[in-house]
């Protein structure tokens, strides 16, 4: 979805861009509502992160993750090229920082479906830049009910989602914006009215001081 302006000069489309940090309990939401966010704004892109785990069947390098071998992530880490990284069971993960600052001088928005830790890390790494969103749900029996209807994990994985989930909305004051996915219409509305207004932050806008010098110079015509 994106909203162009015919009469816009060139230096009005000068911007940096914004990342875009969403967490959750499992099956409150959060994957849903970043699909559709960067499925309506072609301004907005998905971070992808590197992994130090094989390719799975289908799986591409540079669209769902890049592939390094340990050596060469913990070299990463050391030179300070990862924003956030850690390990999940045997194997290493972690956003690397060229692309996103790519992204963010170029104008675009990296949206990270991320967890708490992760997104603390990203925060502590580049706060200006960070907007951060927590969505929960309306209850525990709903998110209980959610998760059972997915039918993708065994009732173990469904209960020790629900144990880390309740650890996860501790955390909930962290974040700059609180979503309650009640209704996922609404939460999305919310979301989009969270994320178009933080575009419009002076900051992220270097084409207005030029803007507002032009319009102080202009005359008045009837």
């Amino acid at each position: 979805m994106t909203e162009p302006d015919d009469h816009a000069k060139p230096w009005e489309t000068e911007r940096r861009g914004l990342l875009l940090l969403m967490s959750s309990p499992s099956g409150a939401g959060k994957t849903s509502l970043s699909r559709r966010l960067v499925a309506d704004y072609s301004g907005v892109r998905l971070s992808i992160s590197a992994t130090t785990r094989a390719p799975r069947p289908g799986e591409m390098e540079g669209r769902e993750y890049y592939f390094v071998d340990d050596k060469e992530f913990d070299r990463r880490v050391e030179a300070g090229e990862m924003l956030e990284w850690a390990r999940v069971h045997d194997h290493k993960y972690g956003t690397p920082r060229g692309p996103v600052e790519a992204a963010l001088k170029a104008g675009d928005d990296v949206l990270f479906d991320i967890d708490w830790q992760g997104a603390a890390q990203v925060r502590n790494a580049m706060p200006e830049d960070s907007v951060s969103v927590f969505i929960l749900p309306p209850s525990w029996p709903d998110l209980s009910r959610r998760l059972h209807a997915r039918a993708q994990d065994s009732e173990e994985i469904i209960q020790r989602r629900l144990d880390r989930g309740r650890e996860e909305v501790e955390h909930w004051t962290e974040y700059d914006y609180v979503i309650v996915n009640k209704n996922f219409d609404r939460a999305y509305a919310d979301l989009t009215h969270i994320y178009r207004a933080e575009r419009m932050k002076p900051e992220r806008n270097s084409w207005l001081p030029d803007f507002v010098a032009d319009l102080r110079q202009q005359s008045v015509t009837s």
